[in-house]
């Protein structure tokens, strides 16, 4: 190990959180204990890039062993989260003097597209100003739209959920329904329908009339004549008709049904609404009064109903990151890689940056229905080992007992701490 790489690491996590988030960030710590040949001090960056440009550290080799296995249970951003995007070459600036001033060698990303677009520009201008840095992603996102990667850590575990929480209102429709009940699931998914095909999943094998009996995806424009048909149809054989969107519903032109004027701060259309447009039309063509349920962020934190599939991908994600930066690589993004064997097997890879950042993957054509309502085996097949295995939560008075960060903050060096 060249002498100028051994110094202190540096993580953080950005974007919307999974309910896997904080497994991976324990695979970056767990690793990074054993790396001390070459990693000298564990720094979490609070609140991303943002609060790093702040010098808001806390130092996670502190942190007891109790804690750092708790976080593989614990939803939501331990380290908080930010969506800011580096633009000014003062950012830039401050961050690299933040970097020398905490002697900081290597930089741990956990993140979806806009995320890894900023630890690209990070490993680029490390290598313009040749200052020792070495940069890995890490992938997150339940949208499941990082390309290359077969999956994302998070997606196995929002589809478990949606798909229980389907199975779960299915019961409650099937009890309650005489023909004339409509209900709507609306899920995340901006620009790709991984999360809303999810649900399928819920159909148990052999059982066609099970719920949902209409899935909604972004691939597939929306055609209401063709929609309100398909929920008519399904009235007459079945006491009720589930539908599950996605907020990312789009017309024949491609624009978004739902959409708010509103961008976030990264210039992406503020989604959410589907569900309502979807019960406005049902109740005006059929007069069946539509009920409509969104999952929100309810999703995305569901750890009590998360993924031991995923949960164990996230972790050995973190892993995989400190040994990559560790033997000297940087510039990349680890990726999750399925085996070709019968039984499913999973294991780490790496990928460029370039190859990442800011790019989406569509959801496969193919795997949809010629109905445009529904999946096929091809779906199932790919989806399901994600959802396998149940992590133990341990509960507190009948409620989840999650653990906390002790927030042990690093001393600051800078001056002006303003962005």
């Amino acid at each position: 190990m060249p002498e100028n790489f051994i110094g202190n690491c540096c993580v953080a996590q950005s974007g919307g959180p999974t309910s896997v988030i904080n497994a991976t960030l324990a695979g970056v710590i767990t690793e990074a204990l054993k790396q001390d040949d070459s990693i000298e001090e564990i720094y979490g960056g609070m609140n991303g890039i943002q609060g790093i440009l702040q010098e808001e550290f806390v130092n996670l080799a502190e942190e007891s062993q109790l804690v750092v296995r708790g976080l593989r249970y614990t939803p939501g951003p331990a380290l908080g989260s930010c969506r800011f995007k580096l633009k000014k070459q003062e950012d830039y600036d401050k961050l690299f003097r933040i970097f020398e001033a905490h002697n900081i060698k290597y930089f741990f990303y956990i993140g979806g597209n806009d995320s890894q677009d900023t630890s690209l520009k990070i490993h680029e201008m490390a290598v313009a100003r040749n200052f020792p840095l070495r940069v890995i992603g890490l992938p997150k996102t339940i949208d499941n739209d990082l390309p290359i990667t077969d999956h994302c850590p998070g997606y196995g575990s929002v589809i478990k959920y949606v798909a229980t929480t389907v199975r779960e209102l299915s019961q409650d429709h099937g009890g309650m329904g005489n023909h004339d009940l409509v209900s709507i699931v609306e899920v995340m998914g901006r620009s790709a329908g991984w999360i809303a095909a999810g649900a399928s999943l819920a159909k148990r094998k052999d059982h066609p009339h099970d719920a949902p009996h209409i899935i909604l995806l972004p691939e597939v424009a929306f055609n209401s004549q063709k929609f309100i048909a398909q929920v008519q149809n399904t009235l007459k054989s079945e006491k009720y008709c589930m539908i599950v969107v996605g907020e990312g519903l789009v017309d024949e032109n491609g624009n978004y049904l739902s959409a708010s004027t509103k961008t976030d701060p990264f210039g992406h259309p503020i989604l959410g609404g589907s569900a309502d447009y979807l019960q406005g039309i049902i109740e005006e063509a059929t007069g069946i009064k539509a009920k409509t349920t969104k999952l929100g962020y309810a999703q995305r934190c569901a750890a009590h109903c998360s993924s031991k599939a995923d949960n164990d991908e996230a972790f050995m994600s973190g892993v995989a990151a400190v040994q990559a930066a560790v033997k000297g690589e940087s510039g990349k993004m680890v990726t999750l890689l399925r085996s070709d064997s019968a039984e499913y097997k999973c294991e780490t890879g790496l990928v460029d940056l370039k190859e990442i950042a800011n790019q989406v993957k569509a959801f496969p054509i193919q795997w949809i229905n010629e109905d445009g309502f529904s999946l096929n085996y091809q779906f199932h097949k790919y989806a399901t080992p994600l959802i396998n295995g149940e992590v133990q939560v341990p509960y507190d008075q009948g409620l989840p007992n999650f653990v906390r960060i002790s927030h042990a903050r690093v001393e600051k060096k800078l001056e002006n701490q303003t962005v």
